[in-house]
């Protein structure tokens, strides 16, 4: 008598339940093997981003963590309150190609395996990391005092210092 499941004849013939079992263990080392290749070339993934003057480069991991931050001449002449803008906007630029890469990786390590858990895994990638839907708009141009005034000579920001006798000093 076979069972609706196919598991008569294996108990019938010992040999082919355990040729049977190791196709499917090994089946499984080659799954584990594609994922763990996916997950290392996931890791190594960098994506980078330039502010459209040059004035900020920004280049993030998979996980969108800044790996590297730089710095082109340009950056000096914004106020800083523009270089924080500009260094936020390059970053998310950097960021919201996450998604489609990742999903190249596994698509090229994992083929057409598990499309449930990918489509779930890329969807929140996606959700954490949107695709820019146009282009930032360039940066404006920083005073003309700050670029012709040598640094030397650049008016300094003002520090606003708590009185010491406040008693603010967490010391």
């Amino acid at each position: 008598m076979t069972g609706a499941n196919g598991l008569g004849e294996l108990m019938r013939d010992p040999e082919e339940a355990q040729r049977k079992l190791d196709q499917w263990a090994e089946g499984l080392e080659n799954k584990a093997q594609r994922y763990a290749a996916a997950q290392e070339r996931t890791e190594q993934l960098r994506l980078t981003a330039a502010s459209s003057d040059g004035a900020v480069k920004v280049t993030v991991g998979a996980d969108g963590g800044v790996t590297d931050l730089e710095f082109g001449n340009k950056a000096r002449t914004y106020p800083l309150e523009e270089l924080s803008r500009q260094i936020l906007a390059t970053m998310h630029q950097a960021q919201s190609g996450i998604a489609t890469r990742v999903a190249e990786v596994m698509q090229e390590t994992l083929g057409d395996e598990d499309q449930e858990t990918r489509s779930l895994m890329i969807g929140t990638l996606r959700d954490r990391f949107p695709e820019l839907e146009e282009e930032e708009p360039p940066p404006p141009a920083p005073p003309a005092s700050s670029a012709d005034t040598p640094p030397s000579q650049a008016p300094r920001e003002k520090r606003h210092e708590a009185p010491e006798d406040e008693g603010n000093s967490p010391w």
